[in-house]
């Protein structure tokens, strides 16, 4: 992988027939867009931001629901909600008519049975999880195996779906045999845009390799930072001249995946303007790789600007990210309906 992901760009282009025309017009007019948390960060923990505001959001932008984590809005967070708080919050999402997905950095026993305590009570099917743990790559493979398996007893009882975010450290491949190895139909995958960059992947490539699991995506603008034996990166404004991802692509594979449903369920809309990440896994690593413990995703206040100053502009990025992904949407549309004006 060379920076701006040359590699990707050898691809061939998909060949829009009209079969795939029509197919493309009918998943366009049903993509559920998401309202997430993380465009909202600042606001969430330094503002007053609650997840109520962020149903205001979705709901003022004509989007079908929300991701948020339990932990976003610090005291005011799901997380730290009595069931009053949390049955307030399924009420604004039903008057509103609006999805809630919750997410949690972690598979973790206790961290998995707070979230299930919280779902059961907002009425929440989706969950998405990705582990943190250190050591070995193989020894994390085993530990994650296990949280899986519990993962899978806990959808089982009380019919919830988990997805697992690739998150910067482990590759498609070792997720794909993860999800294969516990086999459940309610374990499955989030493709997050850019965060197979820092696990030395092409975006292109670990979409392909996830493709048959992926039920939740989140997207993104990032700009690919180079490092010595592997790539970080630096989210910028998606679609913007810094990204450096082929979005419009991913995005038209995506819409089309499953056969006679969409398989994606939620597009969720992370912009994480000046988010930074280091590089995870290298090219020169060994055969199993020591994997450092990591913190949970934060942005930290640019060079340059003020709290004030982000906390002033988030909203704009994250209304910029909605107008680029219905412009692109649009773009389909249109060509696929020539498509099928000139079959």
């Amino acid at each position: 992988m060379q920076h701006k992901l040359a590699g990707d760009e050898a691809s061939p282009s998909p060949v829009l027939t009209p079969a795939l025309a029509a197919k493309l017009v009918q998943r366009i007019a049903g993509v559920r867009l998401f309202a997430h948390a993380y465009p909202h960060l600042a606001q969430f923990t330094h503002g007053s931001y609650r997840p109520l505001d962020l149903l205001d959001f979705a709901h003022a932008h004509a989007l079908s629901g929300i991701s948020i984590h339990m932990l976003d809005g610090e005291e005011r967070s799901l997380d730290c909600m009595g069931p009053d708080g949390l049955r307030a919050v399924a009420a604004r999402a039903a008057q509103y008519r609006l999805a809630i997905h919750l997410e949690i950095s972690s598979t973790r026993k206790d961290d998995v049975d707070r979230v299930v305590a919280a779902a059961r009570i907002l009425g929440v099917q989706n969950i998405r999880v990705y582990s943190r743990y250190e050591g070995r790559l193989s020894q994390l493979l085993q530990m994650i195996a296990a949280d899986l398996r519990y993962l899978a007893a806990q959808a089982d009882l009380h019919d919830l779906y988990f997805d697992f975010e690739q998150h910067e450290e482990l590759k498609s491949q070792e997720i794909m045999a993860l999800l294969t190895h516990v086999n459940h139909p309610r374990l499955n995958a989030l493709l997050d845009f850019g965060n197979m960059v820092n696990a030395g992947e092409r975006p292109l490539a670990a979409l392909h390799t996830l493709a048959p699991r992926i039920r939740q995506v989140h997207l993104k603008g990032v700009q690919v930072v180079p490092e010595p034996h592997g790539w970080g990166h630096y989210g910028v404004l998606q679609g913007s001249a810094q990204d450096d991802l082929p979005s419009p692509r991913m995005l038209y594979e995506l819409l089309m995946l499953g056969d006679a449903a969409p398989q994606v369920i939620a597009f969720c809309l992370e912009q994480e303007n000046h988010y930074r990440a280091p590089a995870f896994r290298y090219t020169n690593e060994d055969a199993d790789p020591f994997i450092p413990y990591r913190p949970m995703s934060e942005t930290e206040i640019p060079v340059g600007m003020s709290l004030e100053q982000v906390l002033e502009l988030e909203e704009r990025w994250a209304i910029d990210q909605i107008t680029y992904v219905r412009g692109l949407l649009q773009e389909f549309k249109l060509l696929a309906e020539l498509t099928l004006h000139n079959a």
